[in-house]
């Protein structure tokens, strides 16, 4: 696996991609809050100001991490590579390149919330709605130490 840019042509594979990874880990995520984050998603790419691809070894984009301002937006990865480090190979470019030192997490989603533990994070505050104000907690996360 290898981490590289993407280019304005793959951000609609980035957009499959995020799909694929939220049906397989965000059980709570109707398909009308699909339908309402779909193009939102789609329409970040072009804004996030460091973003990065990864890429299986016959360089098909698996996954992509986004960062503005030190915190990770973005990570998401097909769910036929979960458990095969490449979340951890994003995170740790976003900290050597991006500078990323926070993160913010759907509480339901603990899957994510352990992944990001495990990175060194912590919990140092709670929203009770997420940014397009559902129901959905958002534990916001820096990096201890």
């Amino acid at each position: 696996m290898e981490i590289t840019e993407i280019p304005p042509h793959e951000y609609a594979r980035a957009a499959e991609l995020w799909e694929a990874s939220v049906r397989a880990t965000h059980d709570f995520v109707t398909e009308a809050d699909l339908d309402v984050f779909r193009p939102l998603v789609r329409a970040s790419f072009g804004e996030i100001p460091q973003l990065a691809g990864l890429r299986a070894d016959d360089g098909l984009l698996i996954g992509f991490i986004g960062v503005a301002d030190g915190n990770v937006e973005m990570l998401f990865l097909d769910p036929a590579y979960r458990g095969q480090g490449g979340g951890s190979l994003l995170l740790a470019h976003a900290f050597r390149e991006f500078a990323a030192t926070a993160v913010d997490v759907n509480e339901q989603n603990p899957q994510a919330v352990g992944f990001y533990e495990h990175h060194g994070f912590r919990t140092v505050s709670r929203s009770e709605h997420d940014t397009t104000n559902k129901p959905y907690p958002i534990l916001h996360m820096k990096l201890a130490g």
